[in-house]
């Protein structure tokens, strides 16, 4: 069996991308007006959210889904290039459920892509990251 090596600072920083990639993705700058319309929320209803539950479950979250990516990439000879494609293929993973549930849910096109899209940067992303710091 290979040695499998995690670099642990990376994976901490891959989930504050999680934070980042979201903070860019749902601004007003990219996709904030049209999901939220998308999903129905008014501005009142996103006030009324508990940002310490979902900010801390969303870092818990993508420290375990970061931890995951990095044991698969973590066989010596991964480089930048699986790392994206590895990251590509959990994010394929992670979209296809996420559109079965949207399909139930009767989401919109728009909907699902604004979400799908977050999802493939995410995963690409930190996949980079993964691979390429050893």
């Amino acid at each position: 069996m290979e040695n499998i090596y995690i670099n642990h600072i990376a994976v901490l920083v891959c989930t504050v991308m999680s934070l980042v990639i979201g903070g860019v993705w749902w601004s007003p700058i990219l996709f904030a007006k049209a999901w939220q319309r998308e999903v129905g929320l008014s501005d009142e209803q996103l006030k009324q959210m508990n940002p310490a539950k979902v900010f801390g479950l969303t870092f818990v979250l993508a420290y375990l889904a970061s931890y995951n990516l990095a044991f698969f990439l973590g066989a010596p000879g991964t480089n930048w290039q699986w790392g994206i494609g590895a990251g590509m293929l959990a994010a394929f993973w992670a979209i296809a459920m996420y559109v079965i549930i949207s399909l139930f849910e009767q989401r919109s096109l728009k909907h699902i892509l604004i979400n799908c899209g977050y999802i493939t940067v995410y995963f690409a992303v930190i996949g980079f990251i993964l691979g390429i710091w050893r």
